[in-house]
Order: C-alpha cells, then sequence, then structure tokens
C-alpha cells in the first residue's frame, strides 16, 4: 500500500494540474493557489510593520482602533488584481480561503493579530449572496482563522439594503452611497472584544467606516481592519 500513497499525489497532479491563478503558469506540489515566483513580486504594503500608515489614518478620530493593513497594492489589469476577480466574480470561494490563509500565515510573523479576539467579515446583501453563492469575504475570514485560530463571526453585522457598484464612484458619493447600509445584529458578545473587519478591496474605507459605524454603539469595542488589496482607483 505504500507505493500508492507514494505515486498518489503525482498522479493526481498529472491528471488534475493546478495552475497558479496570477500568471497561469503550473504549480509545484508544494504550492497553493499561486507560485512562489509571484508570491515574490507581489506588490505588499508591509503597512502591518507601519504604526501610522495611510490606511490607519482612515479611521482615527472616529473608532477605538487597533491596527490596520492591506496584503497587496491592487493595480487594476495585474496579475494580482485577476485573482480576486476569479474569486469574486467566477466562483472560486476557495481561491479566497487559500489567499486568506497566506495571507495571515505571513501576517503571523508581525503582532498583527495578537490581542485579536474575533474576526467578523463585511457582509454581502442577501440577494447579492444568493446570486454569488457566498461571500467572499467571509471565505477570506476562514482562511485566517485556518491560520490563526481566531473564530470568525459573520452574523454580527447585517446589510439592510443592497447599493450599486463603487467602481465609478468619487470618493464623497462612496461614503453616500454606504450611508445606513449596515446593521448590528447579534452583537453582545462582542462587548468589550478587539473585532477584526474583513474585506476582499479597500478603496476610500466606505465600506469598512459603515461596518464600523453600525457597531460602534457597542460597549468597549476595539476595531483593526484588513484587508487582501489596497486600490487607489
Amino acid at each position: 500500500m505504500k507505493w500508492i500513497e507514494k505515486w498518489r499525489r503525482p498522479l493526481i497532479e498529472l491528471l488534475f494540474p493546478r495552475y497558479c491563478t496570477a500568471c497561469g503558469k503550473r504549480l509545484y506540489a508544494n504550492e497553493q493557489a499561486i507560485c512562489e515566483k509571484c508570491l515574490e513580486k507581489m506588490p505588499r504594503t508591509m503597512y502591518h510593520t507601519w504604526e501610522d500608515n495611510p490606511m490607519i489614518k482612515q479611521y482615527w478620530g472616529k473608532f477605538n482602533t487597533g491596527k490596520a493593513t492591506a496584503w497587496y497594492f491592487y493595480n487594476h489589469g495585474s496579475p494580482y488584481a485577476h485573482m480576486i476577480h476569479l474569486f469574486k466574480y467566477h466562483g472560486r470561494k476557495k481561491l479566497a480561503f487559500e489567499l486568506g490563509r497566506i495571507m495571515a500565515s505571513e501576517l503571523l510573523s508581525s503582532d498583527f493579530f495578537e490581542d485579536i479576539d474575533y474576526i467578523v467579515p463585511v457582509p454581502l446583501h442577501i440577494s447579492k449572496e444568493r446570486q454569488r453563492g457566498y461571500n467572499q469575504s467571509e471565505w477570506i475570514s476562514l482562511g485566517i482563522a485556518k491560520a490563526t485560530g481566531i473564530r470568525v463571526i459573520k452574523d454580527a453585522i447585517v446589510r439592510t439594503k443592497p447599493t450599486m457598484t463603487q467602481t465609478k464612484k468619487t470618493a464623497k458619493e462612496r461614503f453616500e452611497n454606504m450611508q445606513g447600509v449596515f446593521k448590528a445584529k447579534n452583537s453582545d458578545e462582542l462587548t468589550g472584544k478587539h473585532i477584526l473587519l474583513v474585506d476582499d478591496v479597500m478603496t476610500t474605507s466606505a465600506t469598512l467606516t459603515a461596518c464600523a459605524d453600525a457597531l460602534k454603539e457597542v460597549e468597549n469595542i476595539k476595531f483593526s481592519f484588513l484587508t487582501m488589496a489596497l486600490s487607489s482607483d
């Protein structure tokens, strides 16, 4: 039976080859979702090493804020933008999980997750989640949880109404578009806790700010923020 185990993985790789979601090249057996070469070249923000980084400044004075970072810089048309398109629009929810796990594994070398109690993903409206079949931010969060052991609470916030795409809106219009979109639900266990709000891409902070606004009345709550990517568009 040992020879079966020895050849099972190479046989699976031969019959069902896996490809890098950034460059499209075939993955080696020890690679997951993204090849080592693309992972090495990823344009990381490194904001988790920077206490007063541009992302955390978006939340200063608004909330009891801990930390904020994004894994990498998002540029339209880049191979790294393609990875997000795959799990956001093409049904690749397991890719969101795996990238979330890899991202969190890198951040574990710092103190980013040190005192965080719960992970809270940005929710989709129920109609959008039914259409897509899943919430990509939830699957990113599950990947983070796999690497960190921190519990995911997915029903602390609900999205009360669908919103139009933010893509072509100005910063002011994005914030206006998110007013009153989220509502706290089942948030009692967040009292006195440090929560990590997770989303896929941050552009103006409008979505994450609206989520934190929905929870800011919870007594002694503290917020940190993590997105897979940071866009300037």
